[in-house]
Order: structure tokens, then C-alpha cells, then sequence
């Protein structure tokens, strides 16, 4: 039962570490489109979810968890829009480094990792399951 108990952690660390990650993304979409208010403000920056390995005592399973998130150094965007209360002297209002594209891409690779964790947790509970109505014989 340990082998299976392990799969099971390790699929369900799978689950939050994914689930952590689509946080994230949706973070970065809401905010795609938020400036500064002032002149030269610096608009959100978009959040990179960083993860890593952690490995169960009982078991020895390595399992993956979301440790932190990182700023992306990536350039933001900039528009022209003198009329704009984040606008600096020539015009320009900064907006985040979000691209709404990549982060939807992002979210669906999170969303089938997810499904694939999923997967292997209703397979070995349908196999719990089965070894379980295999001993009532």
C-alpha cells in the first residue's frame, strides 16, 4: 500500500502545484491591462510561479510544490497616450509585460498537467478500489 499511497502524494502535490500556478497566471491576466497612476509609474509586473522538490520523510517520494514566485525582467510595454495620468513627459504611459497570449498558453499547460495529475489519482483509487472488492471474495 505504500507504493500506491506514494503515487497518490505525489499526484496530489502535482494537483496544489498546479493549482498555485493557474493562480498566478490569472494574476498576470487580470492585471495585463493595469498602469501606474501617477507620471512614470511602474505598471505590474508579471509573476513567474518557480517550483521545486520536496521529498516526503515517510515515503522518499520526491513531490513538487510552487516555492515562490519571480518577477519577470522582461521590458514593458509602452503606449502613446498623452491624456493618460500615468502618460511621462513625452506621452508614453508604461503598461505591464504581460502577454495575454503566453499567459493563456501557460494556463492551459498548467490545466493539462492538473488533468494529468487527476488522472493518475482517480486510476489508483479505482484500483484501491478494485484490490479491495478482489479481498471481500
Amino acid at each position: 500500500m505504500s507504493d500506491m499511497s506514494s503515487a497518490l502524494g505525489i499526484a496530489a502535490s502535482g494537483l496544489r502545484a498546479q493549482t498555485a500556478r493557474m493562480k498566478v497566471i490569472a494574476e498576470n491576466i487580470a492585471n495585463a491591462n493595469s498602469t501606474g497612476t501617477t507620471p512614470g509609474a511602474v505598471p505590474y509586473t508579471r509573476q513567474i510561479p518557480i517550483f521545486g522538490q520536496m521529498v516526503d520523510r515517510e515515503t522518499g517520494a520526491a513531490m513538487v510544490r510552487m516555492t515562490g514566485v519571480q518577477r519577470d525582467q522582461g521590458e514593458f510595454r509602452l503606449r502613446y497616450d498623452p491624456n493618460h495620468p500615468a502618460a511621462d513627459g513625452a506621452g508614453m504611459v508604461r503598461l505591464p509585460n504581460v502577454n495575454t497570449l503566453v499567459e493563456s498558453m501557460d494556463m492551459r499547460e498548467a490545466q493539462r498537467a492538473y488533468e494529468a495529475n487527476l488522472n493518475v489519482v482517480e486510476s489508483a483509487r479505482a484500483m484501491l478500489t478494485r484490490t479491495i472488492d478482489l479481498l471481500r471474495r
